[in-house]
């Protein structure tokens, strides 16, 4: 990516946010810092639906002649497919697949693929999972010898939300690095606490899928897990560590890691994203 192939663009990075957990905005300020550094766009900002900056309020301002907003989430689930797009204004076919690119005036907006589906993240994932093992607490146990976790949210509102989670757990299953690997959920079927009833091994890894460290990975997860629930909610007020690794429940050993949206090479895999929306044809209808 040339430094003047953007230059006439705004980057959008969009988060959910929160009104509970500052730390739920941090992996969007984070890749936005890295990616406005590289001075690869004419703008670079952060945006949220739950928070300030205000998302409509963002795109309102942009002068640019070209916009990518790229969601920062997880799944191609009920926010980034739905409520995000519909509140932009971003129009769908009759067969109801969304127009991602769309002209208002002399702007043209590109509304990129949620970044948790891009390829890259087998690898970020697997990362996480190695890495905890090696640093939470020596161990024999090889990866053969473990079962890996993908844990996701989950949703009623929309049956797309837990795909993301699922595909990534076919493709490291492929890899045959792990004696079993499983996707759990937060409000779907497998819930969390069935990791136990579906490992295969006394050892078990738990990789949160969600871009950020707010209330479901540090608080609700450990506790579905079986951490004390008083302890975990007076170390998540006072912003402590609300997991030790490994920690033994239900004669398992469990290893827990952060969740994977602080990863550095997540920045490169918004740029890929980018670039897979700029080669999208221009439609000729405008936005209303």
């Amino acid at each position: 990516m040339s430094q003047t192939q953007f230059s006439d663009a705004a980057l959008v990075l969009i988060g959910h946010g929160s009104t509970v957990s500052a730390e739920s905005a941090a992996p969007v300020y984070q890749h936005a810092a890295a990616l406005r550094s590289r001075a690869l766009f004419g703008q670079v900002h952060e945006a949220f639906w739950k928070q300030t900056p205000r998302l409509q309020e963002v795109v309102s301002g942009l002068a640019a002649q070209r916009i990518f907003l790229v969601p920062m989430f997880i799944s191609a689930g009920y926010f980034s497919e739905e409520v995000i797009p519909q509140a932009l204004g971003f129009s769908r076919e009759q067969n109801g697949s969304l127009n991602r690119v769309q002209q208002r005036g002399g702007q043209t907006l590109y509304y990129c693929h949620p970044i948790g589906t891009h390829p890259g993240m087998t690898a970020i994932l697997l990362s996480r999972a190695r890495e905890v093992v090696r640093h939470g607490h020596p161990t024999s146990a090889t990866p053969e010898q473990m079962s890996l976790f993908i844990a996701g949210h989950g949703t009623a509102e929309n049956e797309n939300s837990r795909k993301a989670i699922e595909h990534q757990v076919e493709l490291i299953r492929a890899q045959r690095a792990y004696r079993s690997v499983e996707a759990v959920f937060i409000e779907e079927d497998p819930r969390i606490v069935e990791c136990y009833r579906l490992a295969q091994t006394a050892n078990i890894i738990v990789v949160p899928f969600f871009m950020s460290e707010g209330m479901h990975t540090r608080r609700d997860i450990p506790i579905l897990l079986g951490a004390p629930e008083a302890i975990v909610n007076e170390r998540f007020r006072t912003g402590l560590p609300t997991w030790h690794n490994p920690t033994e429940l239900n004669n398992k050993l469990v290893w827990y890691t952060a969740s994977i949206g602080n990863e550095p090479q997540i920045a490169g895999l918004i740029l890929e994203r980018v670039l897979e929306a700029a080669k999208s044809p221009i439609p000729n209808q405008s936005m209303s």
